[in-house]
């Protein structure tokens, strides 16, 4: 007993010192140091106290009315009160449980990725996941009703614009970026050309031209509905910025890679499947999971092309006349369901870069 009180109390002052250590490293390793420190807490006192004060301490949660919020704090009755226009937009509530099931489906179908050991089982149950989502959330077949694209909102829209920009953009960037690596002429300049091209104008640009100037090439009584010309503009932009993450991928590759895989006889789509893109991928994972994060974030410029998506919702309903004065509301639980998001998908990325390590320490 005296030995392991003994052991104890050496214990404690080594774990203090290695904090103090650690401390003294990386926070007061030098006079800039210091200052950034001193600032940064400062910083922190400034701004989070005040505002545990008013979304938390003063904030209020109960209640179903306006009268209900009184005082300086956080009324987060009008997002609960108006959570279902955020959640679903202008989707029939009667019809609102497909919109849960293709969630929880998603949810499932991202689980399940564990089970599979090989690339096309996942891909088979991916494409079959939305395929049925497709079915379940547009409905018109099988005894579901239709529901338009136009009454697709908030965070429904933005999941759906979102899921299949990054879905079709991927592969069209690959195309790229292994069109641009090329060394057959034609297939590099028309590659490139479509990089730059679309890499020198902004998303917004881009947008307004699929909605406007896109139906005026196609066959007279053909129509694109709105959502998809943004889902179009939307791949066409992020696609050239994938093709250079993945690009620099490939540069990275050693030519004997390139060697070793001639050697052994493969043809040159074998090598680039199976040797070259995994390799590539590998690579350009950080700035991958960087565009799909920003392709979540651009999907509310969608809502200059008239689409209502998550946060064109706080601008509806703040604009109701029994809850103005409640955007600031708003555009908070709108930044934390972004920031859910991205941060999940940086953790994500994060696993992913630790599971295809293959470099030896």
């Amino acid at each position: 007993m005296a030995v392991y009180k003994k052991i104890e109390s050496k214990s404690a002052p080594s774990s203090s010192l290695g904090v103090m250590h650690w401390m003294r490293e990386n926070l007061f390793s030098s006079p800039l140091n210091v200052a950034l420190t001193v600032l940064g807490i400062a910083l922190i006192l400034w701004v989070i106290p005040p505002f545990v004060k008013w979304a938390i301490i003063d904030g209020h949660f109960k209640g179903t009315t306006r009268a209900d919020c009184v005082g300086d704090g956080a009324c987060w009755v009008f997002i609960k009160m108006k959570l279902s226009m955020y959640m679903y937009g202008f989707y029939p509530a009667a019809e609102r449980w497909r919109v849960n099931l293709a969630y929880v489906l998603f949810i499932t179908v991202v689980l399940s990725f564990k089970y599979f050991k090989h690339a096309l089982p996942k891909i088979i149950v991916t494409v079959s996941y939305f395929i049925v989502a497709y079915i379940l959330i547009r409905g018109g077949i099988f005894g579901l009703e239709g529901v338009f694209y136009n009454k697709w909102g908030g965070l429904l829209l933005t999941i759906v614009v979102s899921v299949a920009g990054i879905a079709f953009s991927f592969p069209l960037g690959v195309l790229f970026a292994f069109g641009r690596s090329s060394d057959l002429p034609l297939i590099k300049s028309l590659s490139v050309t479509y990089i730059e091209l679309i890499r020198s104008v902004p998303l917004i640009t881009v947008l307004f031209m699929s909605a406007v100037i896109l139906p005026l090439f196609l066959p007279e009584g053909v129509t694109f509905d709105k959502l998809l010309r943004a889902v179009v503009g939307l791949i066409i932009f992020e696609s050239a910025y994938i093709s250079e993450a993945i690009r620099g991928g490939i540069q990275s590759i050693s030519k004997g890679q390139y060697e070793a895989a001639d050697a052994v006889g493969l043809s040159y789509w074998q090598k680039t499947l199976l040797v070259i893109l995994p390799q590539a991928l590998k690579v350009a994972i950080p700035n991958l999971v960087g565009i799909f994060i920003s392709v979540v974030q651009n999907t509310t410029l969608v809502m200059i092309i008239g689409l209502f998506d998550l946060l064109a919702m706080v601008q509806l309903t703040s604009s109701d006349s029994h809850w103005l004065g409640f955007e600031t509301e708003g555009y908070v639980f709108v930044t934390i369901v972004f920031w859910v998001f991205c941060y999940l998908m940086s953790i994500y990325s994060d696993k992913l870069e630790k599971r295809f390590n293959t470099n030896l320490r």
